[in-house]
């Protein structure tokens, strides 16, 4: 099985060995990738609608895996038991509706090892949500494909959060909004991301002060300075971050 630059660092995120439920599956290609590598030994390809169900299914059979990996219909979590599976992935959603996945399915994702989540948009919003319910970042991936960039992380259920406790509130949201671990780790994609709309954020405040100015006006001007200063202060949070031990 071929797999997307995308797909393929998401599956790279799963703990080799752990049995794992691909939601909102699609295709199955990660489930069907995880068991022909021998990363997994059973998979459960759960997607909300009949379609991309029945084509994972096609896929699954064209490869010869019924065995391993087992369909089924499921909004979220809902036909997935308690400590069925060791590993949940959740990749390709909007940031509202992986949170809202997660929320809903409370009770088998804290019995999980571990989740790999890659939402295609708010990232920082669904980080912020783990965050508060006590999840620890372990991994952390970013890649660029056909100019967009993919942010993912492997998160576990941690009892102790409190390193958090003493980071201030402008290091929190930078983590949020970019990924304590890619910052730690100095991701050479992330920079790459973070030039990227450094360029782009001063480009839009040079358009705006050309404008007249308004209350409308001053407030985008405003919040586009906050965003440079989050951008610019992502370098700098990385000592932060390792003082703190996350």
């Amino acid at each position: 099985m071929e797999l997307s630059k995308r797909l393929r660092a998401v599956a790279d995120l799963v703990t080799a060995g752990y049995q794992v439920a691909d939601i909102g599956t699609d295709h199955a290609y990660i489930p069907i990738f995880l068991t022909e590598t021998g990363k997994t030994d059973y998979a459960v390809a759960m997607d909300v609608n009949k379609g991309p169900l029945r084509k994972a299914q096609e896929n699954i059979c064209a490869y010869k895996m019924e065995e391993q990996i087992e369909t089924r219909l499921s909004d979220g979590f809902s036909a997935l038991k308690v400590q069925e599976v060791q590993s949940a992935v959740i990749a390709g959603m909007g940031g509202n509706l992986v949170i809202r996945i997660l929320e809903e399915g409370h009770d088998v994702v804290s019995c999980l090892k571990e989740c790999i989540l890659q939402p295609q948009s708010e990232p920082d919003k669904v980080r912020a949500f783990l965050l508060q319910e006590g999840f620890f970042f372990i991994e952390e991936d970013m890649v660029e494909e056909d100019g967009k960039y993919y942010p993912m992380f492997r998160c576990v259920p941690c009892a102790d959060n409190s390193a958090w406790d003493n980071m201030d509130e402008t290091t929190v949201t930078v983590c949020d909004l970019y990924g304590p671990v890619l910052i730690k780790n100095g991701n050479p994609v992330l920079r790459k991301f973070l030039v990227r709309e450094h360029h782009k954020l001063a480009a839009i405040m040079q358009q705006l002060r050309t404008q007249e100015m308004s209350d409308s006006i001053m407030d985008r001007i405003e919040q586009i300075n906050e965003m440079m200063a989050y951008n610019e202060a992502a370098y700098s949070t990385m000592g932060a971050i390792r003082n703190a031990g996350i």
